[in-house]
Formats: structure tokens, sequence, C-alpha cells
């Protein structure tokens, strides 16, 4: 009896999404596939997924069963990738998420050097500022900023991120330096137009967290619309040292309330599925990016 097999199978067909998909992936046909899930089933006594003619999805024992063989799955690569690692090469697509922000002036810069570097690599960079389900929408890896809540995911931290109250000085020159985070409401303040906690401005006053109710007469859905407004002195951004970082340096912005900032900021993780473990694409993505922010990533280093 293949366990393996049928192991292999159903997390092919997860993550694929579809029977056909999983069949050609496995040089398989439909039906054996859909054969080889239903022995799984029979064997476990259990439904592991649930069909329509629309969709495929798990039941609640099939994303058990999926969070206990995926590891079991990537140590049976990982061996082999240990025993080939000298030959082991870098090929194929590779699909990329990362923040809008993060994704532009960090991720970007790096890929012309990566497909140089690695020529039979291909390189999918979607950029966007909601939490992606990275099995679900097959991803080979992401770029999180937080905490991490999802235990399915193997985790290479890269840096933290540093979260700056900043303007540009002709703004500072026409409206005045805030001396407390409580003068930002007398101020123009850039937010994002969606749902998300960046738009909370929290900061530390007399050893107590403090949040403060900050408008403007500008809003975008992007991060890099805001930090543009910044830089043309619409107002004041809260931003990550990764997206103003140059700009501090350069003088075209200039940080405030610096006394007032929270410690202990969000780390910035590269993270990927179990089954992605040690595959050469994902392997050459993040040595890449190691490598780019070691010892410190570029926003921290001297000008």
């Amino acid at each position: 009896m293949d366990k393996f097999g049928e192991m292999e199978t159903f997390v092919r067909v997860v993550e694929s999404g579809s029977f056909s998909e999983a069949a050609r992936d496995l040089n398989m046909t439909p039906s054996a596939v859909s054969k080889m899930i239903g022995r799984l089933e029979d064997r476990l006594g259990v439904r592991l997924l649930s069909r329509t003619t629309r969709k495929l999805s798990m039941t609640e024992e099939g994303r058990v069963f999926y969070q206990r063989v995926t590891p079991i799955l990537s140590e049976v690569v990982e061996a082999e990738e240990t025993v080939s690692l000298s030959t082991a090469e870098a090929r194929g697509v590779l699909k990329v998420n990362a923040s809008t922000a993060f994704g532009q002036y960090q991720i970007v810069p790096l890929i012309p050097a990566m497909l140089e570097r690695y020529p039979n690599l291909q390189v999918q960079l979607t950029m966007t500022d909601s939490i992606v389900n990275l099995v679900e929408e097959g991803y080979d890896v992401s770029i999180r900023i937080g905490k991490l809540t999802d235990s399915t995911l193997i985790a290479r931290k890269l840096g933290v991120a540093n979260r700056v109250v900043v303007a540009s000085p002709s703004y500072l020159e026409r409206r005045g330096v805030p001396k407390c985070p409580i003068d930002l409401q007398s101020h123009e303040c850039l937010k994002l137009s969606i749902p998300t906690s960046l738009n909370k401005w929290e900061f530390l006053v007399a050893g107590e967290l403090r949040t403060v109710e900050v408008s403007g007469r500008f809003e975008a859905n992007s991060a890099i619309a805001l930090h543009e407004a910044a830089l043309a002195g619409l107002g004041f951004i809260r931003a990550a040292t990764f997206v103003v970082g140059d700009d501090i340096k350069a003088g075209r912005l200039v940080p405030v309330l610096q006394d007032f900032e929270l410690s202990g900021d969000p780390g910035i993780f590269a993270v990927w599925p179990h089954n992605r473990n040690l595959s050469a694409k994902v392997r050459a993505f993040v040595d890449t990016i190691v490598e780019a922010f070691t010892p410190l990533p570029p926003w921290e280093r001297d000008a």
C-alpha cells in the first residue's frame, strides 16, 4: 500500500485546487488521482475533501491531515535534496507575495541580480497589503511583517520594521514641528484608505501606550502613494524605515516625535510552506535576500 503516494497526491490536489491540475503535476490521469484520494479516504474512514462542481475544499479532517502530512513530505524532500544539494539548481516559476511597499522598495531591486544568477528561474511577484493563504493561492514564499500566527509555515527573520513619523522640510516650515503626539491632531496626517492596523498611530507617553486619532485631507489605498504625498509636502506619514530610510538620510523627509516611538517593532520574515522547505528556488530567493540584508538591511546602513 503506497501511503506516501497517497499523501503526496492529497497534498498536490489541495495545493493545485483541482484533480486535473494535480494529475498534470504527477503525470497521472484525473481518474487515477480521484481513485487514489478515494482509497485514502476509505482507509482513514473520513472525508478529506469536499467536492462540488465549482469548488474543491478541505473538510476539517482534511485540514488537520494536511497540516500533519506536509511536514512528513517536507522531511522526505529535505533528505533527498540534502544528498543532492551540490547539483540542485533553482529553476521554474517562483511565486512570491509581499506587501506593496516592501515589494516595491526592497524586493524589486534584487530581482535583476537574482535572475542573472539563476538563468533558469522565473519570478512572479504579487504585491498586496492583505494577508494571503500561501497554500490555497499557490505561493512559494511570502514576506510578512508582524507577529506570525500560522504554525504551518517556516520562517526566516530578515529584520525589523521600525516605524517613524516623518514629513517634508517644506511642510514643517509651513506648519511647524509637533512637540508631542497629541499635536498631530492639528496637522495633516496621511492614512491608508483601507481597514488596517497601520492607521493606528500609537506612542509611548509617560510610560503609557497612547493612541492618537489623526486625520488629513488625503488618503490612499497604497503606502507608496502616501510616501509620494509626504515627499510632495502634503503632511505627515507614519511609515516603516524600509520605506523612508533613504529619504531621511538624504534630508527629503524629517523624523519627528522619536522619543515617543514604541520599542519592540514587528519583525520582517520570509515565510514558506513546509512542503517548499529547502526547494532550490525558495532557497535561492531566501539566500538572495539574506545576503542583501547582511550584516544590516539597506535602510539601516549609514549613508
